[in-house]
């Protein structure tokens, strides 16, 4: 049971991560637009190759972290602002469709994986985003690394970004003529409220296990 949860959490959090308009979803139109599915595919696999040495090394690291209790409160108060980060990063990349148009001119004659690879490298923000919701799931206690368990999360997270990436291209690719529904409405408004109520319940949960405590024993 618990490798299906790993796998199921694992899945949740890489498909909603992959689901911003971000830079590489847009790389990722044009090649699907320009090349097929075939050439998208590889694309994708290649960010996938760079993002699970990211998840699993950020896993572990996190793991050694939920043992420190003193860094774990700060670590804990941290998770209520990257909530509100990542709310801010679907609203902000809502306003970025379109910017990479002609982007694969400059890399003609590249292996799509290659690309997918080169270009995740790039992506330093995926280290933040992957330690910090390791932390808060490990902390939670919603998955278990030990031993095998640590490789059907990561198995997990892996799937979900292929299907998160490969749905949105898609997706995006055949309401091409409609994209101001989902600039409109879709990023910047409905997932946003999602991580900000995400943000709440953290604040919730940092006050519960901090500060209730002290403001009872107070005379």
């Amino acid at each position: 049971m618990q490798v299906v949860k790993n796998i199921a959490v694992g899945f949740i959090v890489s498909f909603l991560g992959s689901l911003p308009l971000g830079f590489l979803n847009i790389v990722g139109l044009e090649v699907y637009g320009t090349l097929g599915l075939k050439a998208v595919s590889l694309f994708i696999l290649g960010i996938i190759a760079i993002e699970a040495v990211v998840c699993y090394y950020t896993l572990i690291f996190a793991n050694e972290l939920v043992r420190n209790k003193k860094l774990m409160k700060w670590i804990d108060v941290f998770g209520i602002f990257f909530f509100l980060i990542i709310a801010f990063v679907f609203y902000n990349q809502s306003t970025e469709t379109g910017h990479s148009s002609g982007f694969l001119q400059n890399y003609q004659g590249w292996n799509m994986f290659w690309l997918g690879v080169f270009l995740n490298c790039l992506n330093f923000l995926q280290v933040p985003f992957w330690l910090v919701w390791n932390l808060y799931f490990i902390n939670g206690k919603y998955i278990s690394i030990h031993k095998r368990l640590k490789l059907y999360y990561v198995g997990g997270t892996m799937v979900g970004v292929f299907i998160g990436m490969l749905f949105i291209i898609y997706f995006l690719d055949k309401i091409s003529k409609q994209i101001a529904f989902l600039t409109d409405y879709l990023i910047p408004v409905i997932f946003p409220v999602f991580f900000v109520v995400m943000a709440i319940i953290q604040s919730y949960k940092v006050f519960q296990k901090y500060f209730s405590n002290k403001i009872h024993l107070e005379p």
